[in-house]
C-alpha cells in the first residue's frame, strides 16, 4: 500500500489533535502503519521553531517573520520525517500543515497567498496532502473548547482577536471551495465519536484509493 498524507485543518478549537488521534487508531486497526505529526513541530529542529513561535513571553514577530519561520520549520519537518515516512509507504497524519501558513498569515495577517505558497515551494518541494480534512464549527463553540481545554491561557496567536480569527477561518473556506478535491469540510459539532465517523468517512471517499 503506498503512503498518504492527510492533514488537519481548521481555526482554534475545533478538534484537530483529537481527530488526529482517533483518525490515526482507526488506520491502526486496519494495519495501516501511520506516523503521526504536528506543525510547527514534529522535529528536534521544528520544535525549537515552535517555541519561538508560540511563547507568549517570547520576542514576538511580524507577519512576515512569522511566516519566514513556519516555512523554515516545515522544511525540516518535510525533509527529516514526512518524505521519509512517505517513502517508506507510511501514512502521515498531520496537525495543521502549509493551508494553516496561508489561513493565519496571508488570511488573518494580510501577506499575499502567493509569497506563502513560494516560501512552501522552495522549503518543502512544493509537497501538498492527499487529503485535507477541514474541521468546521461555530464560533461560540469552538471559543467555549478553547476556554476550557486552555483555561483562558492561550498561545501567542491563539490568544488573537476575534476579527483575526474570523478572517482566518473564512480563508480556511475559501481554500476548500477552491480545492474540492483536496478538501473535505467535516463538521466538528458533537461529541469526538461522531466527528471520527464523519472524519472516516471523508477520508475514505477522499483519499483511501
Amino acid at each position: 500500500m503506498s503512503g498518504r498524507f492527510i492533514v488537519f485543518e481548521g481555526g482554534e478549537g475545533v478538534g484537530k489533535s483529537t481527530q488526529s488521534r482517533l483518525l490515526a487508531e482507526a488506520l491502526r486497526g486496519r494495519g495501516v502503519d501511520v506516523v503521526t505529526t504536528r506543525e510547527p513541530g514534529g522535529t528536534p529542529g521544528a520544535e525549537a521553531i515552535r517555541a519561538l513561535l508560540l511563547d507568549r513571553q517570547g520576542p514576538g514577530w511580524g507577519a512576515r517573520a512569522e511566516a519566514l519561520l513556519f516555512a523554515a520549520a516545515r522544511a525540516d519537518h518535510v525533509e527529516t520525517l514526512v518524505r521519509p515516512a512517505l517513502a517508506r509507504g507510511a501514512w502521515v497524519v498531520c496537525d495543521r500543515y502549509l493551508d494553516s501558513s496561508r489561513a493565519y498569515q496571508g488570511g488573518g495577517s494580510g501577506l499575499d497567498d502567493t509569497d506563502i505558497l513560494t516560501l512552501h515551494r522552495i522549503g518543502s518541494g512544493g509537497l501538498l496532502p492527499d487529503c485535507t480534512v477541514l474541521l468546521t464549527l461555530d464560533p461560540a463553540e469552538a471559543a467555549a473548547r478553547v476556554a476550557m481545554r486552555d483555561a483562558g491561557i492561550l498561545d501567542r496567536i491563539g490568544g488573537r482577536a476575534a476579527d483575526y480569527h474570523a478572517r482566518v477561518a473564512a480563508a480556511f473556506r475559501r481554500f476548500a471551495e477552491a480545492e474540492p478535491e483536496r478538501f473535505a469540510a467535516v463538521d466538528a459539532a458533537g461529541a469526538p465519536d461522531a466527528v471520527h465517523a464523519r472524519v472516516l468517512a471523508a477520508v475514505d471517499s477522499l483519499c483511501a484509493a
